[in-house]
């Protein structure tokens, strides 16, 4: 029999399994593809302001969530070169989550049989001429339809090359994710540390009273230490990129104790990542994110840098927002074996998935467009484009940095 399914999501990281939450909760069926033999939950933390709890409230993982984070309630900005701090509160909710934590609570939220594991879609064609929706061909040669297809693939997403996007840009820029554990707890409470120098920031934040995440975030010169690989993200010499970094920080002479937590950082949570992929805020703005039945959403959609802690939540407003424009479109689902055409069901899938669009896309330019300021004034070296920059970053606001008050709505 042929393989027909009403809704596949392309992609079993954070934004697809939250987009098959959202429909799974609105009624609609949907299949998850994803490639790799079982779910995702490497990776390493994830910072979820209020915008980002509203959502997984909206999801009906929230309260579960809370569980495994402590609230941070305090922000101290640091600048280390001039001698100078600032300690503030944040009366938004502002909680740092494990990503495997996050993965693991969405997945087992949804129905048996939600997640088909390796699944490596290569192609994707359309039907006939005709109708909407999707022919998905595997690495294996087999083939499936979908009556709408979701890409929440990443920022190397196949889906997005069907759609003509370009493939996303780079910054010069080096990340370094880890954990520490301190099994008899940590001293650092509720406080966000946020450490400002010429040329890298970092950050630590409290997971529980045991885990502390940190970041560093470092310009690198077009002859970096790291070298290319085939990962997009992670390098295969992690030590490299730390050594760099390590080095970096006596050059800025940042405190001895921030050298002190890479060090004794959990090893096998340090991630190095060489190449920070993103869409530049001018692609999302004229970018073509809908043909027919097919768009996308989280990275695929809007891959953007870690400057501004917001990414991940994107991807979750991206899941509500979406659920919410099929289901006030088919509010009874969308049914494999109904015929394309002639009933008016693609038209009516087509014009949803447009109205996710128009409503997404001022959200998502306006967040490319801040990570995309910040990401440049950090390895910024000229006068000119450095005082550009902060002109920018005036004009948007310290409260849009967090975007505390951004609501995506409920399903």
């Amino acid at each position: 029999m042929e393989d027909v399914h009403g809704v596949v999501i392309l992609g079993g990281g954070i934004g697809g399994l939250a987009t098959a939450l959202a429909l799974h909760r609105k009624g609609i069926d949907s299949l998850v593809l994803e490639k790799s033999e079982t779910l995702r939950a490497d990776g390493i933390a994830i910072s979820i302001h209020a915008n980002g709890w509203r959502a997984l409230d909206s999801l009906g993982v929230g309260t579960e969530l809370r569980e495994l984070a402590i609230r941070i309630t305090e922000e101290q900005l640091v600048w280390p070169q001039q001698n100078k701090s600032i300690l503030a509160p944040i009366r938004k909710e502002l909680r740092c989550l494990r990503r495997k934590d996050l993965v693991e609570t969405l997945a087992k939220n949804l129905p048996a049989g939600a997640i088909r594991f390796g699944c490596y879609i290569v192609a994707i064609d359309t039907p006939d001429s005709r109708s909407h929706g999707a022919v998905l061909t595997t690495v294996g040669g087999s083939t499936m339809k979908a009556k709408v297809l979701i890409g929440c693939d990443g920022a190397n997403s196949v889906v997005a090359k069907f759609l003509g996007l370009s493939r996303p840009s780079q910054l010069p820029c080096l990340v370094i994710l880890g954990l520490t554990t301190y099994p008899k707890g940590h001293p650092f409470g509720s406080e966000y540390l946020h450490l400002l120098g010429k040329g890298f920031a970092f950050g630590q934040l409290p997971i529980t009273e045991n885990i502390v995440h940190f970041y560093m975030n470092l310009s690198i010169p077009s002859t970096g230490p790291v070298s290319d690989c085939d990962d997009p993200y992670t390098t295969k010499d992690s030590s490299r990129g730390e050594d760099y970094a390590l080095r970096k920080l006596q050059e800025c002479q940042c405190p001895a104790e921030i050298a002190e937590k890479m060090q004794r950082s959990d090893p096998e949570s340090l991630k190095i990542l060489t190449r920070i992929w993103y869409r530049p805020p001018w692609r999302l703005l004229l970018g073509r994110f809908r043909r027919g039945t097919v768009t996308v959403a989280g990275d695929a959609m809007h891959v953007m840098g870690p400057f501004n802690g917001q990414g991940g939540a994107a991807a979750l407003e991206d899941a509500v927002v979406l659920a919410r424009s099929l289901s006030q479109a088919m509010p009874n689902g969308v049914d494999a074996n109904a015929e394309m055409t002639g009933h008016g069901l693609d038209e009516k899938l087509s014009a949803a998935i447009g109205r996710y669009v128009q409503e997404r896309r001022p959200r998502v330019v306006r967040l490319s467009l801040e990570s995309f300021v910040v990401g440049t004034l950090l390895g910024a070296k000229s006068l000119v484009k450095k005082l550009v920059c902060r002109a920018i970053m005036a004009v948007l606001g310290t409260r849009s940095r967090f975007h505390e008050n951004f609501d995506c709505g409920r399903l």
